[in-house]
């Protein structure tokens, strides 16, 4: 796999690396996935943000592995999953790959936890595989106008300039550590929740050759994370809606999302942003486990 020459910075105690190989006559359309498990129990998937990985879930994994076996997955492209060049990133993509770790692993009974682009795709995921899922706790769906240009206006100049034609890929390749770190604080009540070690690992595989596409396809693909939303009402698994007070949702995008999922579960947390898994994993971890 081409990402094993860089190696992961940060380890979760009690977690295991693993990887899924492309599926027999896929080879150059599909590519290796990287996936963290650990723990015992019934199945839950953990599914990351824009422009992070398995290794955002540190905190959360550890309060729930004891309930649960935990699947931490690297989307497409993402973390230490395989980059193929000319691949798409778009909702349907991205969702395929969450689909292939429940059905070559053939996992049954799952709970799977999305938080912003991660949540997305853990509601149409149940929507494709109403057999496998349990139950699905979707935490800041990234399904609106705007996305993370709405955090900040440095964010909107950042995202503006990774979009736009011609210089967009050199701009996906330029990341000043002082940037990035403002862009993800944005997504923060609490800025002190984004340690620097974590940082530099996030760095470290913006470092990976080719990630830079991959980084810009993600921001380009928010317009079909949006049409993702029609696929929401054929949920069959229970909802349970999550978002921090301070996310960069607004309240109508929210109450959208309630009226197509109208038996959903709703949860808002005071004074938090974006990133819930880094800030409250508490929170999460307690409606994980009281439903083990």
């Amino acid at each position: 796999m081409p990402s094993q020459e860089i190696r992961p910075t940060i380890h979760i105690p009690g977690t295991t690396s693993h990887t899924l190989a492309p599926r027999a006559g896929r080879p150059g359309r599909e590519g290796t996935l990287r996936y963290l498990k650990a723990g015992t129990g019934a199945p839950l998937v953990l599914l990351h943000t824009v422009r992070t990985q398995a290794e955002h879930f540190r905190r959360l994994i550890p309060l729930v592995s004891d309930r649960y076996t935990v699947y931490a997955l690297d989307l497409p492209g993402m973390g230490y999953s395989e980059i193929v060049p000319g691949a798409s990133y778009d909702e349907p993509a991205m969702r395929a790959g969450v689909e292939r770790l429940l059905t070559e692993l053939d996992l049954h009974d799952v709970t799977l936890v999305g938080e912003s682009m991660g949540a997305v795709l853990a509601l149409t995921t149940a929507a494709d595989l109403p057999e496998r899922v349990r139950r699905v706790v979707a935490v800041n769906t990234y399904d609106f106008q705007g996305g993370i240009a709405r955090s900040s206006l440095l964010a909107r100049v950042v995202v503006g300039g990774v979009l736009a034609p011609g210089v967009g890929p050199v701009v996906a390749g330029v990341e000043p550590k002082a940037v990035v770190r403002r862009v993800l604080q944005g997504g923060l009540g609490d800025k002190s929740a984004l340690r620097e070690d974590y940082l530099d690992e996030l760095l470290q595989v913006g470092s990976r050759p080719g990630y830079p596409s991959v980084a810009r396809a993600v921001y380009q693909s928010l317009p079909s994370l949006i049409a993702a939303r029609s696929r929401y009402s054929e949920v069959k698994a229970p909802v349970h809606l999550v978002y921090g007070e301070k996310d960069w949702s607004r309240p109508s995008d929210r109450q959208a999302n309630k009226q197509l999922l109208p038996a959903a579960d709703f949860t808002q947390l005071a004074g938090v942003g974006h990133f819930i898994a880094l800030e409250r994993p508490e929170v999460v971890a307690d409606l994980l486990n009281a439903a083990a």
